[in-house]
């Protein structure tokens, strides 16, 4: 019996390591998101998404101006890693963004 329950341990740990890897070291891509926020003037976040994610003019705009009509809008996709970079670096000039898996619905 004794074997028996050590046979279901193990084959319990290993499904749950599994689990999550498949959670935290997944292929799958995650996003960077823009939030409306009412401080930020509408130039400034178009110029912040030309800076720092050398968008044109024209793509920039765009994007900000779905931030400013729908409330949000995805500025870039990637690795977690990179998101949690861009994430940092959109707060560092006072945008609000948040990160979050692709797959996910926004």
């Amino acid at each position: 019996m004794a074997k028996l329950e050590e046979a279901v341990g193990t084959k319990i740990e290993e499904n749950l390591e599994e689990a999550i890897n498949a959670a935290f070291i997944s292929e799958r891509p995650w996003v960077t998101i823009v939030w409306d926020d009412p401080v930020n003037l509408m130039s400034y976040v178009t110029y912040v998404l030309m800076e720092l994610f050398n968008f044109t003019q024209q793509k920039a705009h765009e994007l900000m101006m779905q931030v400013h009509t729908q409330g949000k809008a995805v500025v870039s996709t990637g690795s977690r890693e990179e998101m949690e970079r861009d994430v940092s670096r959109l707060h560092e000039y006072g945008l609000w963004a948040t990160l979050q898996r692709a797959d996910q619905s926004l």
